[in-house]
């Protein structure tokens, strides 16, 4: 490539930030309905402290403020062209988030950017090594780039429900143990969770706190514990969360109900521990069978196979 075309490209680049500034700076921003009405209906009640939740995070700080208005019409386009905002919410509830769909998809269009710079990155430094400039090289691996970061995002949003969720699993026996001890000492079921929650802490622990909160709030204890087992969407969660709501709606002995649950949460850890182990023995089978087993026929064949050129020489 010659010093005229890389001059070229990079006067492009310049040209298309500078352009992107002017036009996303506050002079030269459109100004929408919200912002014309958000004088007049600011202040707003102060949410009860005894909530205890955090409020959702906004992530438009900084430099994005800038380019905020064209960064959400482009969430826009993503939620229309990949779909699934319902999908999104429901990992977000599952994954204890104060983050709304519009913020992931954000965050994609955050993503798709820094592919495109990539991708880019990536096609120019293939023309550079080829000596020619390809224009169709480029555009196709910043385009490759861009749908790799919006799609990188979401499976990233999966992965971090999936490793909560694992964290959940490992420290569920240890609580169901606990809530069964403390209700058993003569501790209320709300008292208890409390004093639960405050002792594990962790995943599990946060969304306790999280659904008491809410009971703090005025919404039924029975109530706030399934819409947590609803978020969570984990299988023994629902049963032990049903079990207890069954015992405090119908006046069941709690203390025996949990000692119950407790001890089939154990057994079912054991089995998850057992599968787990089991799924792992066979990962570990792929280093022995592809990498240990063809090096040791390799050297033991080795030097019958050198005999033999030997004496065909």
């Amino acid at each position: 490539m010659s010093l005229g075309v890389t001059g070229a490209l990079l006067g492009l680049v310049a040209g298309l930030g500078l352009l992107v500034m002017v036009f996303g700076s506050p002079p030269a921003r459109r100004v929408t309905l919200a912002d014309r009405i958000s004088p007049f209906v600011r202040e707003q009640p102060r949410p009860s402290s005894l909530l205890g939740v955090p409020e959702p995070s906004r992530h438009d700080s900084g430099m994005l403020r800038f380019i905020t208005p064209s960064a959400r019409s482009l969430s826009a386009v993503i939620d229309r062209w990949v779909g699934g905002a319902a999908s999104v919410r429901r990992r977000l509830d599952a994954l204890g988030d104060g983050r709304t769909v519009e913020d992931i998809r954000f965050e994609q269009v955050t993503w798709g950017a820094i592919g495109v710079a990539v991708g880019t990155g990536l096609g120019a430094l293939v023309t550079l090594a080829s000596g020619r400039l390809q224009i169709a090289s480029i555009l196709l691996l910043a385009a490759a780039g861009g749908v790799g970061g919006v799609l990188g995002r979401d499976w990233w949003l999966t992965v971090q429900v999936r490793k909560r969720n694992e964290r959940i699993i490992a420290e569920f026996p240890v609580v169901a143990e606990l809530l069964a001890l403390v209700v058993t000492a003569g501790e209320s079921p709300q008292g208890a969770l409390e004093r639960v929650s405050r002792l594990v802490g962790g995943e599990l622990g946060r969304a306790l706190q999280t659904a008491l909160a809410h009971t703090r709030s005025g919404t039924p204890l029975t109530e706030a514990l399934e819409q947590m087992a609803r978020a969570s969407n984990l299988e023994p969660l629902s049963r032990f969360i049903d079990g207890l709501v069954i015992a405090l709606e119908r006046g069941t002995p709690l203390a025996e109900v949990l000692r119950a649950q407790a001890a089939d949460v154990r057994e079912q850890s054991k089995r998850h521990l057992l599968e787990r182990g089991a799924r792992n023995e066979i990962t570990m089978m792929v280093p022995v069978v592809f990498l240990l087993l063809p090096t040791t026929v390799v050297f033991a064949l080795f030097p019958g196979l050198l005999s033999i050129i030997q004496l065909s020489q």
